[in-house]
């Protein structure tokens, strides 16, 4: 058993002073103390602040090797699909060891920021050119090998991708890395379920559609059967051109036909939703699915902005994720969540609680709605829960004179994650004094992935 000792920790009830939190093997809160003496065994946390982690809700890990690459006009009207066709050409020449490689950095990155836990929205699953390789979960078990070396936790979502675009377009370039009719995809889930065994217990598998335009409309209201018991994540509504075909093709908007015909609900998450109408916005906040939300692709993308004001209003559930993997930045992505709105709504503090600050608001939702979103019993500081724990650094100068929920607002709108000292995932100590316990092997391995990728662009 592990016993952690700090000055001040946030619980349900709220902010609570010399609490001790003991964790038992199986990476579960034991037991939580508030007004607790310290134990001289207790693992003493000296000017440490402990908050529940958040999880990373949507992550395409490979994508971060792509980071600085696509800064440059490349069409006389850049955006998101000019951007896509330069991701294909990066997929020609990816292997399995460097998707690995990039993977570990990425976790090492995103546990250094604060996340405890990542959905892994996978859908790099075959060779260049489409053809399977000898183990069908190949690159599932390369995102395993990474998640091992690193401790993060994972939900993993081996994606379904049968068509390359909407009314059942046949797949071409790039996305035939991607694809996979219906069986093909159920032995890749299998496989993938099975390689997940060798992980530790609280990593888990779901599902993920990649989008409407990517599968079938009996494919889409199947899937719910087919994969009982785990999350399922879709790409949805993120640029006016995907609402448009939509419509085009199957008589409704995504989020419309998502609600109404696929049945979401809570086990779902619609990743984006940016752009959504005012009965879409209602009707997904009551159906239980959450938004993950990604505020800094979004931007990078110029996908749009999504209108958190109102589904906030309406007690929709959201969580944050870092998609593409530009910039990884837990406070970063609330950061930019939050000015998103005083932007479109020309007003400060937009998503400011009841009787709690804007920061505290947007970081307690955010891991409530990420824990919920990728399955994870985690998202709070209480008996029974997983032990996701980060401490950030009472004493950095970014927080000098800061209490309670000033030291959010003052980490996420003031302060970087550099004021992050320590993760635990599950109850594994990942990060120490600010640093991953790996980062040196895991950065050496990247930069010369990195030094190989390049030689081939």
């Amino acid at each position: 058993m592990t016993a952690l000792f700090a000055q001040r920790a946030l619980l349900p009830e709220g902010w609570a002073s010399n609490v001790r939190i003991t964790v038992a093997a199986d990476g579960r809160i034991e037991n939580v103390l508030k007004d607790a003496a310290r134990d001289p065994r207790d693992h003493n946390l000296v000017n440490r602040i402990l908050l529940p982690a958040p999880a990373n809700l949507h992550s395409h890990a490979f994508q971060r090797a792509m980071a600085g690459m696509t800064e440059y006009r490349s069409a006389a009207d850049d955006d998101f699909w000019s951007w896509r066709e330069l991701m294909y050409r990066f997929l020609d020449v990816l292997t399995p060891g460097q998707i690995e490689a990039i993977a570990a950095l990425v976790y090492v990155e995103m546990l250094e920021a604060g996340y405890a836990a990542v959905g892994e929205f996978h859908y790099v699953h075959h060779r260049p050119g489409g053809g399977s390789y000898d183990n069908i979960a190949e690159t599932s078990e390369r995102i395993f090998a990474a998640v091992a070396e690193t401790g993060i936790g994972l939900t993993h979502l081996p994606v379904l991708y049968t068509f390359g675009g909407a009314g059942k377009q046949p797949l071409a370039g790039g996305q035939l890395r991607f694809g996979c009719d219906d069986a093909r995809f159920q032995e890749l889930h299998a496989a993938a379920r099975s390689g997940l065994g060798h992980l530790p217990a609280d990593c888990a598998i779901g599902i993920a559609p990649h989008s409407l335009r990517a599968t079938g409309p009996q494919q889409m209201k199947a899937l719910a059967d087919a994969y009982p018991g785990g999350p399922i994540h879709i790409h949805a509504a993120e640029q006016d051109r995907e609402v448009a075909e939509i419509e085009a093709w199957l008589g409704a908007r995504p989020v419309e036909w998502l609600l109404g015909e696929a049945g979401a609900d809570a086990r779902w998450c619609l990743i984006h939703a940016t752009q959504m109408n005012d009965t879409e916005i209602a009707g997904l906040a009551r159906s239980g699915a959450v938004a993950g939300l990604c505020p800094i692709t979004e931007a990078n993308l110029g996908d749009g902005t999504f209108n958190a004001r109102d589904f906030v209003a309406e007690n929709g559930g959201f969580g944050v994720g870092s998609d593409s993997n530009v910039r990884i930045s837990l406070s970063g992505e609330l950061s930019q969540l939050e000015y998103s709105q005083r932007l479109r709504h020309k007003a400060r503090n937009v998503l400011s609680g009841k009787g709690v600050s804007t920061g505290r608001n947007l970081f307690l939702r955010a891991a409530e709605g990420g824990a919920r979103a990728i399955g994870r019993d985690s998202g709070a500081l209480e008996a029974g829960r997983l032990a996701d724990i980060v401490a950030l650094d009472a004493g950095h100068l970014s927080l000098c004179g800061l209490r309670d929920d000033q030291i959010l607002d003052g980490w996420i709108f003031a302060a970087d994650d550099r004021v992050v000292s320590d993760v635990w995932s599950a109850g594994r100590h990942c990060v120490i004094n600010g640093r991953h316990v790996r980062r040196d092997a895991v950065e050496r391995r990247y930069r010369s992935a990195m030094a190989e990728l390049l030689g081939l662009l």
